[in-house]
């Protein structure tokens, strides 16, 4: 089997054209290399820019006490783990780790897994099989898409936070097993699920559910364990996963729950077996991340950077800019998480626009087909606790400023 037989295939990709246009442009809002560490502020195409793409969301990739126990574990465990979890690449230090996010979540057990994507992959297709439905939000994370795929079990999908469609196919599937799966943040919208309905939804048709905690564990709830704690639904969530590469400044990714159903995923999810284990250096990084989210620190950092996300969100609506991320709670409030979204007029007023806000030294992140859908593309703000006042003003300037812009026909 040769690359010539898929030659078409590759020849006619569209987005592998149009990425490597604007790369020979240098108009490529993808793929930039990052010459610095994604703090607030980020040396990108040669010169300082502040950062508004980044997951690191407290700010601990860089925190102090999280590098010292980076370079401890390389000391004393060099720099590979060498071997997949059930061989020779279970350290004490991954035994640490899931035992205090098991601490912190108030459950049985825990499980780290090499990467996010793989915990998502591994679990889904793990627990569901033929026979069984899956039932998915339609902006759910790809990799749990790509999970009940893999599964083998029908797979139904319900529009975005739509609770009257989510109950129609409960009513639906009531009589195969169902696991309903949701973000509580959702990474390219920006706001949170409606977990109190939908957790109610699953009780009422005895569905499973499993949530993706990535974008909200560190950040919400009194705990910082995320909005599952927020909206006081634990008891009626079976499966919580969560990610160590965003809030919690490392890479990899969890799963807590009880001791059965981790020791089923220990032994029968494939992202996890076979793959080599998370290294030692990134697994004590995110246990010492993990303590200070615990601390005192930890939620002044939350705090901060909640206080940050609104201030961006209401400087850019108080200009006219239709920004995204914002959640009615039960409660009364308004929800606003770590990212804040900007629809823009299609993808070619994106790029345009990226560009212009690249030049005036922002980098932003956006969000394109596969990630939403086609025709509706979205800058991507991601905001962190250090960010200052005077950042989140000139980027909302800068942005009001090129955003009418923007809405006019532009070239790529």
């Amino acid at each position: 089997m040769t690359l010539a037989k898929f030659a078409k295939r590759i020849e006619f990709a569209g987005m592998r054209l149009l990425v490597r246009d604007l790369e020979d442009m240098h108009r490529s809002p993808i793929f930039r290399i990052m010459e610095a560490a994604t703090t607030t502020h980020v040396r990108v195409g040669g010169s300082a820019r502040i950062m508004l793409s980044s997951n690191n969301y407290l700010g601990l990739a860089s925190h102090p006490k999280v590098v010292e126990a980076a370079h401890s574990a390389i000391d004393r465990f060099g720099s590979a783990s060498t071997g997949s979890r059930v061989a020779n690449g279970s350290y004490a230090i991954h035994a640490e780790l899931e035992a205090e996010l098991a601490d912190w979540h108030g459950t049985e057990a825990a499980m780290v897994v090499t990467t996010g994507y793989q915990t998502n992959v591994g679990t889904v297709s793990a627990l569901a099989g033929p026979g069984d439905t899956v039932v998915l939000d339609w902006a759910a994370h790809a990799s749990l898409h790509d999970g009940a795929k893999m599964s083998g079990a029908a797979v139904e999908r319900f529009d975005h936070n739509d609770t009257g469609q989510l109950r129609a196919i409960l009513a639906r599937t009531a009589a195969t097993p169902t696991l309903v799966i949701i973000d509580t943040v959702y990474s390219m919208e920006g706001d949170v699920a409606p977990l109190d309905e939908i957790a109610g939804l699953c009780t009422e048709f005895d569905a499973m559910l499993m949530v993706d905690e990535a974008h909200g564990v560190g950040i919400l709830g009194a705990e910082r364990t995320g909005a599952v704690e927020l909206y006081g639904v634990s008891d009626a969530v079976d499966i919580r996963m969560g990610t160590l590469s965003k809030g919690i400044g490392s890479i990899g990714g969890y799963v807590v729950g009880s001791r059965d159903l981790i020791d089923y995923l220990r032994t029968h999810a494939r992202g996890y077996q076979f793959t080599t284990s998370a290294t030692p250096s990134s697994v004590a990084a995110a246990l010492a991340a993990v303590r200070v989210i615990r601390s005192a620190e930890g939620a002044e950092l939350a705090q901060r950077l909640l206080v940050n996300a609104r201030f961006l969100r209401d400087a850019l609506t108080a200009k006219g800019i239709p920004a995204l991320g914002s959640t009615p709670t039960p409660w009364g409030t308004e929800l606003v998480g770590p990212i804040v979204p900007v629809p823009v007029l299609d993808e070619v007023a994106l790029i345009d626009q990226w560009n212009q806000l690249f030049e005036r030294g922002i980098f932003i992140g956006i969000s394109v087909f596969p990630g939403v859908r086609m025709g509706k593309p979205l800058l991507r703000l991601c905001v962190q606790a250090e960010h200052s006042t005077a950042d989140l003003e000139f980027a909302a300037d800068t942005i009001a400023e090129t955003y009418r812009h923007a809405a006019e026909p532009a070239s790529v």
